[in-house]
């Protein structure tokens, strides 16, 4: 077992003798989908947090969502439980708005497609937000707010058909909340993608300006960034050089990290937040073929992964998993049939 896992292309989960708490400076936290869902905390969430900034871990939370500024979302964390200032919160509003000001002029105006966070952001960067093409603006910015609609999405169709740049804060396409999965930015960036033919520069996760903005403003030299999206947190990840953990509290399932590329494998998992307070197991190589991890050993075999050792801790059986299957699909370009072994662990 590793003392901390490396950024190299990845075919097994890594391991770290000590709890992340103690081997990264800072986590870069997702926030929909892993510290809460729509107004809520999510279980686990608001005492493992406490306990990693006891510990002496940096947090910082980064999201996609630009509907917010920093300020509301630290008002929301607070109330929930989680100790937080507006300096701690990054948004891909913050590094859209870097994107957009180092294309037009200072002061410029620049249409808006989004909420009061975007307004905020263009704010700190010395422009002005508008709201029509009327008031010629010398630039697009979207992103997501439940406000958008279609007047709004016709408006920034217009000006990207008249040549304007159009800077798009992220493409995620659902966003988590309480009652389920609801379309987010990506999905009405598409609206405005089909009726101009045109396509956005993205400033957020997983693409390097979210990345520089997180840097720039937490001043992180061993960050962990920790998400529940293989898209966006694992892959910003991935494309930053830095180490993650993938939590299974928001979109992704156990089977789709089975199948996941190179940029979409995370160098830790674990259920909840609580993974931040422990050591990691890796999965390492077995003599007799395989990948073994806390006990469990399991195999590729026949197009099908099977577990021919168990163990006590089912997320060990994963790691385990996780290092057969992206071995097998390194090898052979296809996946593998994981149902029949998840289904053993119970997932």
């Amino acid at each position: 077992m590793t003392e901390t896992a490396t950024t190299a292309r990845r075919t097994a989960p890594g391991g770290s003798g000590r709890p992340l708490t103690e081997a990264y400076d800072t986590a870069l936290l997702d926030l929909d989908g892993v510290v809460y869902a729509g107004p809520d905390a999510i279980e686990h969430a608001v005492e493992s947090l406490d306990a990693a900034r006891t510990a002496g871990m940096r947090l910082a939370y980064v999201t996609n969502n630009a509907s917010r500024p920093p300020r509301v979302v630290a008002e929301h964390l607070t109330e929930l439980g989680v100790a937080a200032e507006p300096g701690d919160v990054i948004n891909s509003a913050q590094a859209a708005a870097r994107v957009v000001a180092e294309k037009v002029p200072a002061g410029a105006k620049v249409l808006v497609v989004g909420g009061a966070g975007l307004e905020e952001a263009l704010a700190e960067r010395g422009l002005v937000p508008v709201r029509t093409l009327a008031e010629e603006p010398l630039a697009v910015v979207q992103g997501f707010d439940p406000s958008v609609g279609w007047q709004h999405l016709a408006e920034a169709s217009f000006a990207v058909q008249r040549g304007l740049p159009w800077v798009a804060s992220n493409l995620d396409l659902t966003v988590p909340q309480a009652r389920g999965i609801a379309p987010g930015n990506g999905t009405l960036v598409a609206a405005v993608r089909a009726a101009t033919g045109v396509e956005p520069e993205v400033a957020g996760k997983p693409l390097p300006p979210m990345h520089r903005e997180t840097v720039l403003r937490t001043g992180a030299r061993r960050p962990l960034v920790v998400g529940d999206r293989l898209d966006t947190d694992i892959e910003g990840a991935f494309n930053g050089g830095v180490d993650s953990l993938l939590v299974f509290t928001g979109v992704t399932t156990p089977a789709q990290l089975l199948a996941a590329p190179a940029e979409h494998r995370p160098t830790y998992l674990a259920a909840d937040l609580r993974g931040l307070l422990v050591p990691h197991s890796a999965a390492v190589g077995q003599p007799g073929g395989g990948f073994g991890c806390g006990g469990w050993v399991a195999v590729a075999q026949d197009g099908e992964l099977r577990l021919t050792a168990t163990g006590e801790d089912r997320w060990d059986g994963l790691r385990a998993l996780c290092a057969a299957a992206w071995t097998a699909l390194d090898a052979g370009g296809e996946p593998v049939d994981g149902r029949k072994a998840l289904a053993e662990l119970g997932f």
